[in-house]
């Protein structure tokens, strides 16, 4: 290949033709590199084969761009317009940083920093603030610098929140060196993994035990496509419209596996304006909560084919300045997967080109949806999706399901469609896993399951496909146990919390949640009796991770006065907001207000307000 080489931020870099002179590009990379770099080993891609899938991914559309011999693959920044690169250039400071040092090479910088850290070359207080800080997070590291100084939550990717017994004691392992109090595993209201206590020196070979097992955490965090939520009944639903599982994988390799190397990390998609999510529901239930997500895909048969299909519904998001349930855009695509990945993928290069790049609380869907105005960019997505030549048709919205149906209970034992298999929903409080819980857990699952677990964005697990016969073996498990945390028959509100991860490791919380939630909602089980499923989530602060706006009550950091014994004057004291009144599934709605303001978080104040909510509002009684 003709090629100019030139350094460029200390990134090394060659201007090459990309559509044609990738492999040679690749060849020199391999050939240069003098780094070990196990983590460009590509594992298996989990997209299932169909066709040509260079057509259905899609290639570049640009001719030129920068490629970065250390990856052998193009940077994040050369796939995007002049225009675009303008606006960055003169952005936010996140934008600025991501034009100077491109992060989809974040991975390289993360191996020659822990083989130096071993070496005792240097330390992590030396690493570059930019990089320790932003960077390292296209890596899925975030650093927690002001709870817990040099050591980072590693976040994955598990589409559809399928994960097996192998991983699960793989995580354990991981974290266990760094304590009983840091080095800790939580489910996510992703249905996501993320690993606490991680250190520098020692993520490449968590890197690297990642991808052995065909899992990565390339691209999960900052300014990327974050983890693919599908049903976590998919497969094993008498109720089942559509099974998520190969579109949530396909969607995974769409934005996270390279198409050219077969490598992890896509950096056609590593220079997003800002976050981006998707969900896809398999039932009535909407187990994905599509109304919180950018993209969010609804099932419905088609009125008239009755061929299955996604009604769309777009720009659903959560952060400190504004809350913003998912709008119907009037769009309905077929179930298949190149309707479903090229619609994706024309609506997120809509998004990464002209998403906004100066202010990032207005960098989200929702507000370029509605700068265009919902008919509009309904017109430039369906030209975006012919562009692609794929043969994909998008239709209008149709009409939902109307006959009756009552969103269904994850927890405890249900029957199965195969005969004589039942799933097994187990609580997990506040989705916060020790490492010896892990290796309960992959054991329940090596027994009972295949080895298969499900991860829910309630922060839960389920053992699918269990034997019938042996449902009370499994209840018996000491795992299982009454002294144990977690449990298959949790009470109406302690089985239904959700916390964000609070103070403990976050720095923008202003509370700790995931302690105080266990605990309080133990003694309202305790004191109340209720007969439905109540959900109690958590949230440290407005950014509202803990999702507290879709909650039947809804606990959110806040500043609040208490009484001082001692003096007689008030104090500040940790306290928060209630919401009350949110609700999932079909009839999805968004408790946007506070029911109650700075209640102090202390359990004589905070349970008896509770209590008295439970009673009012939910019909609750005291035991």
């Amino acid at each position: 290949a003709n090629t100019n080489i030139f350094q460029c931020d200390k990134v090394l870099t060659i201007k090459i033709n990309m559509q044609h002179n990738r492999a040679a590009a690749l060849l020199l990379f391999l050939a240069s590199a003098t780094t070990t770099l196990n983590s460009c080993a590509a594992f298996v891609p989990a997209t299932p084969k169909f066709g040509n899938r260079a057509s259905i991914i899609g290639m570049s559309t640009a001719t030129e761009g920068e490629i970065d011999v250390r990856t052998g693959k193009p940077t994040g920044k050369s796939f995007l317009s002049e225009e675009t690169i303008a606006r960055a250039e003169s952005g936010n400071p996140i934008e600025k940083l991501k034009q100077i040092k491109d992060g989809t090479s974040a991975f390289v910088d993360v191996y020659e920093y822990a083989a130096k850290i071993r070496a005792g070359e240097t330390s992590w207080e030396e690493i570059d603030k930019a990089d320790l800080d932003n960077r390292l997070k296209y890596v899925g590291m975030l650093h927690r610098n002001k709870r817990t100084p040099g050591q980072f939550m590693m976040r994955l990717r598990v589409p559809n929140g399928i994960v097996n017994a192998d991983q699960m004691r793989f995580y354990a392992d991981m974290v266990e060196p760094y304590g009983k109090d840091k080095g800790v595993v939580d489910i996510t209201t992703r249905a996501n993994i993320q690993l606490r206590g991680v250190k520098i020196e020692d993520a490449p070979t968590i890197i690297d035990g990642l991808h052995a097992r065909n899992q990565t955490s390339f691209q999960s965090a900052l300014d990327n496509v974050r983890n693919m939520v599908g049903s976590p009944l998919a497969g094993v639903d008498d109720q089942e419209l559509v099974d998520t599982r190969a579109f949530c994988n396909a969607l995974n390799d769409l934005v996270s596996l390279d198409p050219v190397t077969n490598t992890r990390g896509n950096p056609k998609w590593g220079c997003l304006p800002r976050k981006f999510n998707i969900a896809v529901s398999g039932t009535r239930d909407d187990y994905a909560h599509t109304h919180i997500n950018d993209i969010g895909l609804q099932p419905c048969p088609h009125a008239e084919t009755g061929e299955m299909g996604f009604n769309v519904v777009l720009g659903g998001y959560m952060s400190i300045k504004r809350v913003a349930e998912s709008i119907d855009s009037d769009m309905w695509v077929k179930a298949d997967l190149n309707s479903v990945v090229t619609l994706s993928e024309a609506i997120l290069r809509i998004f990464r080109d002209e998403g906004d790049r100066k202010n990032r609380q207005t960098a989200r869907l929702m507000w370029l949806i509605e700068k265009y105005g919902v008919e509009d960019w309904k017109k430039k997505v369906v030209e975006e999706v012919e562009s692609y030549d794929r043969g994909v048709k998008i239709e209008k919205k149709q009409p939902p399901l109307t006959e009756p149906f009552e969103r269904r209970e994850l927890m405890g034992v249900h029957k199965q469609p195969q005969e004589g298999k039942v799933r097994v929903g187990v609580f997990v409080p506040a989705g916060r896993l020790h490492p010896d819980e892990c290796r309960q857990i992959a054991d329940l699952a090596d027994k009972y399951s295949d080895g298969e677990v499900r991860l829910t964005v309630e922060q839960n697990f389920i053992l699918p496909n269990v034997d019938e016969s042996k449902v009370d073996e499994l209840l018996a498990e000491p795992a299982l146990g009454a002294d144990t945390r977690l449990t298959a028959n949790p009470g109406f509100i302690e089985g239904n919390l959700v916390s964000c991860t609070g103070a403990q490791f976050c720095g923008l919380a202003l509370i700790e949640t995931k302690n105080n939630a266990e605990s309080i909602t133990k003694q309202l089980e305790a004191k109340m009796k209720i007969d439905r499923p109540i959900r109690i989530h958590w949230t440290g602060c407005p950014n509202s991770c803990g999702q507290v706006q879709v909650a039947d009550i809804g606990l959110m950091g806040a500043p609040a006065r208490q009484k001082d014994e001692e003096t007689g004057k008030m104090k500040a004291v940790p306290g928060c907001n209630i919401f009350v009144g949110g609700r999932i599934g079909e009839d999805a709605h968004l408790a946007l207000e506070p029911f109650k303001k700075g209640i102090p978080l202390a359990e004589e104040e905070l349970i008896p307000v509770l209590m008295d909510i439970l009673k009012t509002e939910f019909g609750a009684v005291e035991k």
